[in-house]
């Protein structure tokens, strides 16, 4: 069915995921964020679908009555790139974007090719952004 949103939360191993990211670096930066997405939000690591590690959720309701419910800060990591999923669309952020180091945007996605290489503080204060934003 079309309205069924696909990425929900599961009991997939978060760990075990993580360990089965194929490249070394990419495996790296998605422990990494784990334990910093965790600090930050106090939240345990949800795996949601079968390639999204999420912390906390928020519910959303579209004006077309479509409603689910997502993480309230999550990534993925893929081949090229992790991929990083903020609440709230990344126009709300634009002022620690400016700071944050090399990345690239899509439609509410940021793109790292090197987490080590975005100023720490300012990741920090992104996924803390994102996991406080009102639904």
């Amino acid at each position: 069915m079309a309205d069924t949103n696909i990425t929900t939360p599961g009991d997939g191993d978060v760990g075990a995921f993580v360990d089965g990211v194929a490249d070394e670096r990419r495996r790296a930066d998605a422990r990494h964020l784990v334990e910093l997405m965790g600090a930050v939000t106090g939240q345990p690591a949800v795996l949601w679908g079968t390639a999204i590690i999420g912390f906390g959720s928020r519910h959303y309701r579209y004006e077309s009555g479509r409603e689910g419910d997502m993480p309230a800060v999550s990534f993925s990591p893929r081949k090229a790139q992790t991929v990083l999923y903020l609440s709230g669309g990344l126009d709300a952020y634009q002022d620690l974007l400016d700071r944050l180091g090399p990345h690239t945007t899509g439609k509410g996605c940021l793109y790292l090719k090197r987490v080590g290489d975005a100023d720490a503080a300012v990741l920090r204060e992104l996924v803390d952004r994102s996991f406080r934003m009102p639904s």
